[in-house]
C-alpha cells in the first residue's frame, strides 16, 4: 500500500510519516517547505525520514494543479492523509491570501487527486478553531459551526463542506479530524508551547493573553498521532451499510465523518506556564495582555465519537508530556 502524506515537513505530518514507514508503509511525502516559520526545523525533521528506503520525499506545493498532476501520474495512492495547509489563526489576519491558496485551491486539488485515483480513504486535518464564537462545551461534532472568527478557520470549515461534497458525488470515503492544540518534540515555533518554552528558556518574557484567563484542550504529539493511524484504518462507509452510524452534522448518508481529536481535559493556561517552569527549571516574566483578534478563551473537546469508532484514548499526562518537550528543547537547541 502506498501512502501520500502532504506537509510532511510540519510538526504533525512528518511524526505521522515517520510511524507510517516504520510499520511497513511505503509513503510518499509532500511539503512545499515554506518559510512560515524557520524552515531549518522542516529539513531536520525530514531527517529523522533519511534512513527509511520505503520513504520518499517531493517538495511540491497542494495549490500548483499542474504539479499535483503529475504526481498523480507518477504514483498511484491507496490512502492520503492531508496534514499540509497554510496554518495558524493570526497569521491569516495579515495574509489572508495564502490561506486562499493552500486551505482552499490546495485542498481542491486533494480531492481530486482522490477522485481520480478512487482512494479507499482521505483523511484531512480539520481544526478545533471551527468551533469559532460556540459558547456550549465541550465542543461536539453535533454542534453548528457556521460562525467562524477567522480566515484560517473559515478555510477549514469550508474543507469539511467540500469533502463532503466529495464523498456524496464520488463515494469517496473521507474523514476530517479536528485537532485541538498539539504540543511535544519538533512542535511549531507559531505556537503557544513552543512560543513560551522558547522565551522562558532564553530569558525573554512570555505574552500571556487574555490576561491568563484561557483555557486549551492541550493534546500530546504522540496520542494525536495514535488517533489520527486509527482513524485512518477505519473508513467511513454510506449510512445504508454503518448501522452504528447515525446523521447528523459530523455524519451523513455519504461515507463522511468528522471527529474532534483533543484530550478532552482543557488546562488552564496558568497552570500550563507554571509546569512549563517547573519542568525547565525556571520562572518566567510575564506580560499580561488583552485577547488577540481571531483567538477565543477556551477549547474543550469531546472525544467520544472518535473512542468509540477507533478506540481513541490519549494518555500523556500533561507534566510527561512537557518534560519531553523541554528535553527535545533542550537538545535540539543546545541549551
Amino acid at each position: 500500500m502506498t501512502v501520500l502524506v502532504t506537509g510532511a515537513a510540519g510538526f504533525i505530518g512528518n511524526a505521522l510519516a515517520l510511524e507510517l514507514v516504520k510499520s511497513g508503509h511505503e509513503v510518499i511525502g509532500i511539503d512545499n517547505l515554506n518559510d512560515y516559520y524557520q524552515v531549518q526545523l522542516k529539513h531536520d525533521r525530514l531527517e529523522r525520514l533519511n534512513d527509511y528506503d520505503n520513504f520518499k520525499f517531493i517538495q511540491l506545493a497542494v495549490e500548483d494543479r499542474a504539479a499535483m498532476q503529475q504526481l498523480a501520474e507518477q504514483y498511484s495512492f491507496t490512502l492520503i492523509y492531508h496534514m499540509a495547509a497554510q496554518a495558524g489563526v493570526r497569521y491569516s489576519i495579515e495574509n489572508p491570501a495564502a490561506y486562499i491558496d493552500s486551505n482552499l485551491v490546495g485542498f481542491g486539488n486533494i480531492l481530486e487527486l482522490a477522485r481520480q485515483q478512487k482512494v479507499e480513504h482521505l483523511v484531512y486535518a480539520s481544526s478545533s478553531s471551527v468551533y469559532g464564537a460556540n459558547k456550549e462545551q465541550p465542543f461536539s461534532e453535533q454542534h453548528n459551526v457556521d460562525h467562524p472568527v477567522s480566515l484560517y478557520a473559515a478555510t477549514k470549515k469550508s474543507n469539511e463542506v467540500m469533502a463532503h461534497s466529495y464523498s456524496h458525488l464520488y463515494g469517496i470515503p473521507t474523514t476530517g479530524l479536528r485537532f485541538f492544540t498539539v504540543y511535544g518534540p519538533w512542535g511549531r515555533p507559531d505556537m503557544a508551547p513552543f512560543l513560551f518554552l522558547d522565551a522562558i528558556l532564553n530569558d525573554r518574557p512570555i505574552k500571556v493573553f487574555n490576561h491568563g484567563d484561557m483555557e486549551r484542550d492541550f493534546t500530546y504529539i504522540d496520542d494525536i498521532i495514535e488517533g489520527v493511524i486509527k482513524a485512518g484504518e477505519h473508513p467511513p462507509q454510506s449510512l445504508s451499510a454503518d448501522l452504528d452510524r447515525v446523521s447528523g452534522p459530523a455524519k451523513s448518508d455519504a461515507p463522511y465523518q468528522l471527529f474532534n481529536i483533543g484530550n478532552s481535559k482543557p488546562v488552564r493556561l496558568m497552570e500550563f506556564i507554571e509546569t512549563i517552569e517547573r519542568e525547565s527549571g525556571k520562572q518566567a516574566e510575564k506580560i499580561y495582555m488583552d485577547m488577540q483578534p481571531g483567538d477565543v478563551p477556551s477549547t474543550y473537546a469531546d472525544t467520544s465519537m472518535l473512542e468509540q469508532r477507533v478506540g481513541y484514548k490519549p494518555s500523556t499526562e500533561l507534566s510527561q508530556g512537557l518534560k519531553e518537550t523541554v528535553a527535545w528543547y533542550k537538545s535540539y537547541y543546545r541549551k
